[in-house]
């Protein structure tokens, strides 16, 4: 059984097949919808909360 995945960034679901996994060098694995979450959160290490488009900026 799938079990849908979360950005790490944004919250978005991501669907079987898409999205972008980044695997540290410790193991950990972050999944991303797109590149543009995965470069606000590894290079320039921004916060989602204060990201209009994120949906983690919302309450819930």
């Amino acid at each position: 059984m799938y079990i849908p995945k979360r950005c790490s960034f944004c919250g978005k679901e991501i669907r079987l097949g898409l999205g972008i996994l980044f695997v540290r060098n410790d193991g950990s694995t972050r999944p991303y919808c797109s590149s543009k979450c995965k470069i606000n959160d590894t290079k320039l290490g921004r916060d989602p909360r204060k990201f209009k488009w994120a949906r983690r900026n919302r309450a819930q």
